[in-house]
């Protein structure tokens, strides 16, 4: 099995070492020295996604932590943990977050970590930032149904294909989440190669997505889209491996084209602010270790950033995985840098786009 972390996203600048800055207020405290009951609400995406990371995070930390229970609630809004901050009512306590948002508003909206149980040398590039902790990588490949397109010979092979109608035509899928490649699969389709991408044309990209506008669902959330495949509203989707997967176990028929893949890592943080800082942050620390970082990606077919983790992935788990099905893809990993430089100036020229 080819390890993403080390081997596949070596190649694109994936796996060098990070910096931590340990300067969260209360330096190294451990969770509620205290030891009174805690409950953290965990915010998130919802769905099978959530319920994963519950089992994979969340009870073992409990069964480790008897004082500590955890609410879930979704969908996860930055806007939202804007709000609680600016009204100083912070309900939230870990919030799935883009890295880059993360680092752009860290220290603001999100509280900067200390985080002395994490070897910077066992993550990823980006995988742990000063405001966040990776809990798993994404890949959001080419998917199609293959009902609808069941001649393999005469099926889309490219993402050239995803924005060609007249030769495949049919309902398109897209989640307008920045870290779902909504940005970057039209230039990889016109040509642009992974070196090029950044800084991202986002003009040249939007006006890709015109070509095909009115045969496209542009979903809000990953949620949605899942939805929309496995009802057969669209024919040909972005859709990330983690949604993949419980389609897949559903039985729908879906066929994934890996050619460029776009791979962005996703990560958690804590809304500045809130009561339980210290017990959040050890909870980030916990989740990130090498065995939950493993169950999480076995039970979602995803990626881990640690290193050290060694999911033994199986059945349409290893189907949807960049290290496992997709071992021979060209993984095309997200700049969270630039992201973080421009994320909410891309953010709102997107959000007008979809709405104009």
């Amino acid at each position: 099995m080819v390890s993403l972390s080390r081997t596949t996203l070596a190649g694109v600048g994936f796996a060098s070492a990070i910096a931590l800055a340990g300067c969260g207020s209360d330096g190294g405290a451990s969770a509620n020295p205290s030891g009174g009951p805690e409950k953290l609400t965990y915010v998130a995406y919802g769905g099978s996604g959530q319920d994963a990371q519950a089992n994979a995070f969340q009870k073992p930390y409990t069964a480790a932590h008897s004082n500590v229970t955890f609410n879930n609630t979704s969908p996860a809004d930055i806007a939202q943990v804007k709000a609680q901050v600016l009204s100083w009512n912070v309900q939230w306590d870990v919030v799935a977050v883009a890295p880059a948002a993360a680092k752009q508003h860290c220290g603001r909206l999100f509280e900067k970590l200390s985080l002395p149980k994490l070897n910077p040398q066992d993550f990823a590039s980006k995988g742990v930032g000063e405001c966040y902790v990776g809990n798993f990588a994404n890949a959001t490949p080419f998917a199609y149904n293959a009902d609808k397109y069941p001649d393999p010979s005469k099926a889309p092979k490219t993402i050239q294909d995803f924005f060609d109608t007249t030769k495949f035509p049919g309902k398109r899928g897209v989640i307008t989440n920045l870290q779902n490649g909504i940005l970057e699969y039209p230039l990889l389709a016109d040509g642009v190669t992974p070196d090029k991408l950044y800084p991202l044309d986002v003009d040249h990209s939007l006006r890709k997505w015109a070509t095909i506008r009115k045969d496209t669902l542009f979903a809000p959330n990953v949620g949605a889209l899942e939805q929309a495949v496995g009802s057969g509203q669209v024919d040909m989707f972005l859709l990330p491996d983690s949604r993949l997967y419980p389609l897949l176990n559903d039985k729908k028929n879906i066929k994934i084209v890996w050619g460029q893949t776009v791979v962005s890592i996703n990560a958690l943080a804590v809304p500045k602010g809130t009561k339980h800082k210290a017990t959040a942050q050890d909870f980030l620390q916990f989740l990130a270790q090498p065995e939950q970082a493993a169950k999480v990606a076995e039970i979602m077919g995803v990626q881990p950033v640690n290193h050290n983790a060694k999911p033994q992935l199986a059945g349409n788990a290893k189907l949807v995985s960049v290290e496992g099905q997709g071992a021979a893809a060209k993984p095309v990993v997200q700049d969270v840098d630039w992201y973080a430089a421009h994320w909410d100036e891309v953010t709102t020229k997107l959000n007008n786009w979809l709405v104009g």
